[in-house]
């Protein structure tokens, strides 16, 4: 489809990547709901947007709350074809730390947001996108989810993080197969180490360390490198049941 043509969501859209994707389709004349449980920033990135924009409050990993958010999106969008998963949680933190082994809460915690979120935005989006009217190729609606590089070559102190993006990873190409039958695609991003409000106010020394670690370009991904990514998943019918990786080559090491 076309971006002027996209009703979205985006999950975690009042910062960071989900912000980076509402303002680039908002100026490819897309009409987008920001979905985030920060109030205030969400109400604020949405104003900034202009009034092809809204934000309503949403715990990702609330039933209630999505269907609720969903609601009132549709409404205000006049529809719904496409839903961007970008809210996340780092959760980091060593399955065996000095002081003990890692609360099972939050362990738990990292993968209800992160891929029990995830799972619950798509399944209550695509009961709305089968509705749709077929497009072209009879397309109703696209899924896009944010996975990480972790999920492959996750670091120590990751498990939980790697664990709960590789299920995002995992569930991408069975619901691409189930939503065939309804023209609804679903791919995923897994996006390497970017600048984002996370890596704010980090010490200089890591910072350019990190950076080192890219083989090209050396530098952190900018969050309008991941935005273009989603709009050339949105503009391509032929992608889908995928995962992209967008990390300038780096493969994390062990810590």
């Amino acid at each position: 489809m076309e971006l002027d043509q996209v009703k979205a969501i985006v999950t975690g859209g009042a910062s960071g990547l989900g912000l980076a994707v509402a303002k680039h389709l908002v100026e490819g004349g897309a009409r987008v709901a920001l979905l985030d449980l920060d109030g205030d920033r969400g109400a604020a990135a949405a104003a900034g947007l202009g009034a092809n924009a809204a934000f309503w409050a949403c715990d990702v990993a609330s039933e209630s709350s999505v269907q609720s958010a969903l609601v009132h999106a549709r409404g205000h969008l006049g529809g719904l074809n496409v839903a961007v998963n970008c809210a996340g949680i780092l959760g980091a933190g060593r399955v065996l730390a000095k002081d003990g082994p890692m609360p099972l809460s939050q362990f738990e915690a990292t993968v209800r947001v992160n891929l029990v979120g995830s799972f619950n935005v798509a399944r209550l989006a695509v009961a709305s996108m089968q509705h749709n009217a077929p497009g072209e190729d009879g397309e109703r609606g696209v899924i896009v989810n944010t996975a990480s590089i972790a999920a492959f070559e996750g670091q120590v102190g990751q498990a939980a993080y790697a664990a709960s993006k590789g299920g995002v990873v995992a569930m991408t190409l069975p619901m691409a197969r189930e939503f065939a039958r309804i023209g609804v695609r679903v791919m995923t991003i897994a996006p390497g180490v970017f600048h984002t409000p996370m890596v704010d106010g980090m010490p200089q020394a890591v910072y350019d360390s990190l950076c080192a670690q890219v083989p090209y370009p050396s530098r952190l991904g900018r969050p309008e490198e991941f935005a273009a990514t989603v709009a050339f998943v949105l503009t391509n019918r032929y992608l889908n049941g995928g995962v992209i990786r967008v990390d300038g080559a780096v493969r994390l090491q062990p810590k």
